[in-house]
């Protein structure tokens, strides 16, 4: 596949969630028939999107929260494109303990064979400046982000080595490359998950396993709203003009939707991207470039 072929496939994939499609329509580069993937933070916002994707894909998949009937609920709307072949199913489990997500993991592995493609997304510690951050703070969202991370990707490395294929998918924040103001203790742990999936990558290339990380920019999910409610609230502005200071940084001129991060995630767990390794991959309306 030359480069047009695969921007042209990426293209597609925004809109493949919104599809219904069976397995023939979905080109082989991009088809994860066969594939089992682990999604983590599947509840709501990119990680439900990433979800869909994914099934959509072929994929079955495995969704991930504390939400049990959330999730059901989510599990019930996941496309079905083949039949018998395709098994969906939901994890219960609390990434504020690293051991407990190792077990869960490792038992769900052992229970419905191995896991192909993990993403890894959960919710982002607290805003607020560095300087008032408890060690307490830095060292709760360590446990989330990179241990968790960690413990997962432990158990599912084996089935992917002896698959030869293998995806770890990071959604962290644009702050990987640029601070974000009063976002002290997400600037730091984002940055220190993306050398954790660059060392991934450089460790596990040679077995077909690639490791990338997801870079968001503002992108309408229940934790911008917050974000943007708390930012006016700080400085007696209105979450109206909050949004609009935010607009006007993104060359885009809008947010994301969550269906375009989960384009970019199904991409990167697809065949297409087999040579993709190591990076972090901003999908941010151009944001960033302007910073540059």
């Amino acid at each position: 596949m030359n480069g047009h072929e695969v921007a042209h496939q990426i293209a597609q994939l925004a809109s493949l969630s919104c599809m219904n499609l069976n397995a023939q329509e979905i080109p082989q580069s991009i088809s994860l028939a066969g594939k089992h993937a682990l999604v983590g933070g599947a509840t709501q916002g990119i990680g439900r999107a990433c979800a869909h994707a994914l099934a959509q894909a072929g994929a079955s998949v495995t969704v991930v929260g504390r939400d049990g009937a959330v999730l059901e609920q989510v599990l019930a709307q996941l496309p079905l494109i083949n039949g018998a072949a395709q098994k969906h199913r939901v994890l219960m489990m609390d990434y504020s303990d690293w051991r407990a997500v190792a077990k869960a993991v490792g038992d769900h592995v052992g229970a419905h064979g191995a896991v192909h493609i993990v993403v890894h997304n959960t919710g982002g510690p607290a805003a607020g400046p560095i300087v008032n951050a408890a060690p307490e703070d830095f060292a709760r969202a360590f446990e989330m982000h990179v241990l968790t991370g960690q413990a997962i990707v432990q158990a599912c490395v084996p089935g992917m080595q002896a698959a030869k294929f293998g995806r770890v998918i990071n959604i962290t924040s644009t702050s990987v490359v640029t601070p974000i103001r009063g976002l002290g203790v997400s600037n730091t742990i984002r940055a220190a998950v993306a050398n954790w999936s660059r060392t991934i990558a450089g460790e596990l290339g040679a077995f077909g396993i690639t490791a990338n990380t997801v870079l968001p920019g503002f992108t309408r999910t229940a934790r911008l709203d917050n974000l943007f409610k708390g930012r006016a609230t700080k400085n007696s502005s209105t979450v109206d003009a909050v949004e609009r200071e935010a607009l006007a940084t993104i060359p885009a001129g809008r947010f994301g939707e969550a269906s375009e991060i989960a384009a970019v995630v199904l991409f990167l767990a697809s065949p297409a991207a087999s040579y993709v390794n190591g990076i972090n991959l901003p999908v941010d309306g151009g944001r960033l470039a302007m910073q540059s």
